[in-house]
């Protein structure tokens, strides 16, 4: 019996390549989330950065906690089986009255994850709306193979190439999927989707969680995971360890050692070595 979603979202989910929403915890928790990241860019100096979008939850132990949570996981395990890895968690932020947007495109185009029964929750922190530059999908596209994709590195794509599908796209078929603080969508890697700026007089903050099942494997290089329900007989990742304090030694080097291996999925064939802005 699933755990948290009907029969007919998990169907949605089989057809469309995504489902939502789904809510996972209140308003009110959610923002406190938000102030803890908050928090953190007030000490900071600004906006969270570059590498420090990517692998967040090394880093700070209530990022840990969303991806360990459990209504999340009963979510991920109706469409996967209890046995999960979060592969990475990648912060989707976007100002108030901010350019930012993310071109059509597919996850799985430079991931290296086969097979690729890979799923994202998405999370928000902040309201998704439509016009705050929620998601929107190509219902179906999942079943597509992978497509061609070209690198544009536009400064004002969220995507770390700045990768666009090469296919026209008709955007009158994309569906949006906007979200409530504390709701989440969840879409395969290879459901083709997008999402256009900002413009709202307030932020807008979505939280990536890409989960896989243990069987998964990286074709590119040796990368790291973090085993977050049930038990894995692969052994195709290194295990991450949680942080047990934010920002501590441990979790900086865990960090470091982490995101270094992603960048060398993300930019293969590429002259890039950091993260983008």
């Amino acid at each position: 019996m699933p755990k948290i979603l009907s029969e007919k979202q998990i169907a949605e989910y089989e057809e469309n390549g995504l489902v939502f929403p789904v809510t996972v915890m209140s308003e009110n928790d959610a923002k406190l989330l938000t102030r803890q990241l908050e928090t953190y860019e007030a000490e900071s100096g600004g906006p969270i950065q570059k590498e420090w979008r990517h692998k967040v939850h090394l880093l700070f132990t209530w990022a840990n906690e969303i991806v360990r949570h459990p209504k999340i996981l009963d979510a991920v395990e109706d469409l996967i089986g209890p046995n999960i890895i979060c592969w990475t968690t990648n912060f989707f932020i976007k100002e108030a009255q901010d350019p930012s947007f993310v071109s059509w495109h597919q996850d799985s185009t430079y991931w290296g994850l086969e097979p690729a029964d890979v799923i994202t929750a998405w999370f928000a922190m902040s309201e998704a709306s439509i016009e705050s530059g929620a998601m929107r999908f190509i219902l179906g596209s999942h079943k597509w193979e992978q497509v061609n994709h070209t690198d544009t590195f536009d400064s004002n794509n969220l995507l770390t190439r700045g990768q666009e599908i090469d296919l026209k796209i008709d955007e009158d078929e994309g569906v949006f999927a906007p979200l409530k603080a504390g709701q989440i969508s969840l879409h395969h890697i290879r459901a083709a989707h997008a999402s256009s700026p900002n413009t709202t007089p307030n932020r807008r903050i979505g939280l990536a969680i890409r989960y896989i099942p243990t069987y998964v494997k990286q074709i590119k290089i040796r990368d790291s995971a973090m085993l977050v329900r049930g038990e894995d007989t692969y052994g195709n990742f290194d295990y991450e360890s949680p942080p047990s304090a934010d920002l501590n030694e441990a979790a900086l080097s865990a960090h470091k050692d982490a995101t270094e291996r992603q960048l060398k999925t993300y930019y293969t064939g590429t002259n890039k070595e950091e993260f983008r802005p």
